[in-house]
């Protein structure tokens, strides 16, 4: 079975997607549903055509429409800045395309609601289209791990979490504005573009949130435009640069949860650790061929006996019909993005709910919502 593919955005991500589209077959044998990258739209004719001719396209457009409206493409891909999420992915429902689209859903709550009941009104899921939030990182060997033995309630009771994502790029004070750094083309700023990955990965291992308690901060308030000359005049900076949030959730535990682009030192540090009656488990981005694991339940005598903490070589052990490169091979992280893909479409070869679907999207969105709503209003939002 052949599936069109259409993709909407080629900036960094509309390449990674790409990528994993062109490689796929190399990394998974049986291929799943021997995908075909068709169309690529970008919103200049230039980046358009050099997508098509780099990456791999039958066409180029500068009109979404044309994917939408193309019976050749079955899978379109939303990898544009997010306040053009909400629009596009609606045009797709009612156009009955597989919709893969990267996180957070939209802007807001609100958006992320009435994607829903599009989706309601257009009968989509009984339609068996399929929907999948790009949150790769479920899908890293040592986080895939993270959950089978949460499964297996090697935890026990969890008393609390941390988790940060921490980024270090935006200390820089000459760098210029961007989307990323406008509440009405972002939502919001370290919290959705980091937060959401830590929220996600939280809410996967350890379930649904009760209420949160957010604080946030921007050191830069102003930039310049990007291209300028620097006497130009700078434009605000409205978005956080640092959120950080007490969290309860709904198992009973405590946890807290940052995002920072603030982060002095730190290049791409998504880790957590977990604490539970049984056991504990932690994990950092930055050595992700390792899950650590603590199991509360060995002796400690004679000697410590035989606890401590276990680093488990999850390195790039994939379930088959992952069979390439090695699975003694170090992972890299866009490994994380093939297999995320390959999970999306093996739900729509075997007519199964994605993992993470628009529920979870929209679920993540009432969070981010939440927190913003508690930053503002300094005190404890319910979710």
């Amino acid at each position: 079975m052949s599936l069109g593919v259409g993709i909407y955005g080629c900036g960094f991500i509309g390449k990674v997607h790409a990528y994993c589209y062109n490689n796929l077959d190399l990394f998974y044998d049986p291929p799943v549903l021997n995908p075909e990258l068709i169309g690529v739209c970008t919103s200049q004719q230039k980046t358009a055509e050099k997508a098509k001719d780099r990456l791999g396209f039958d066409f180029w457009t500068t009109d979404y429409q044309d994917l939408l409206q193309n019976d050749d493409i079955q899978i379109v891909h939303c990898c544009t800045p997010n306040h053009l999420h909400h629009d596009f992915v609606i045009e797709a429902i009612k156009a009955g395309k597989h919709i893969y689209c990267e996180k957070p859903l939209a802007l807001n709550y609100q958006q992320a609601v009435s994607i829903k009941e599009t989706a309601e009104e257009y009968n989509f899921k009984s339609k068996n289209r399929k929907f999948q939030l790009t949150h790769n990182y479920r899908y890293l060997p040592a986080t895939l791990k993270a959950r089978q033995l949460v499964e297996e309630d090697f935890l026990g009771e969890v008393y609390g979490f941390r988790s940060q994502y921490l980024h270090s790029s935006y200390t820089n004070p000459q760098k210029p504005i961007s989307w990323r750094m406008k509440k009405d083309k972002s939502g919001s700023g370290a919290l959705g573009d980091l937060g959401s990955h830590a929220l996600d990965l939280m809410f996967h291992l350890l379930g649904p949130f009760k209420a949160i308690m957010a604080d946030q901060k921007t050191f830069i308030n102003q930039r310049y435009p990007e291209g300028s000359n620097q006497k130009e005049k700078t434009e605000k900076v409205d978005v956080d640069d640092v959120t950080i949030s007490l969290v309860r959730l709904k198992n009973g535990a405590l946890g807290t949860l940052e995002a920072w682009r603030f982060a002095t030192g730190s290049e791409d540090e998504l880790r957590f650790e977990i604490h539970g009656r049984k056991g504990a488990l932690r994990f950092n981005l930055m050595k992700p061929n390792w899950l650590e694991a603590y199991d509360n339940t060995q002796k400690s005598q004679p000697l410590g006996g035989r606890k401590g903490w276990q680093k488990i070589d999850t390195v790039q052990k994939y379930p088959e019909p992952a069979g390439f490169p090695s699975g003694k091979a170090p992972v890299g992280w866009i490994r994380s993005h093939m297999a995320c893909l390959h999970a999306f479409l093996s739900a729509i070869k075997e007519n199964k709910e994605p993992l993470p679907g628009l529920e979870d999207g929209i679920y993540i969105q009432k969070v981010l919502d939440a927190a913003l709503k508690s930053a503002e209003k300094e005190k404890w939002q319910k979710i």
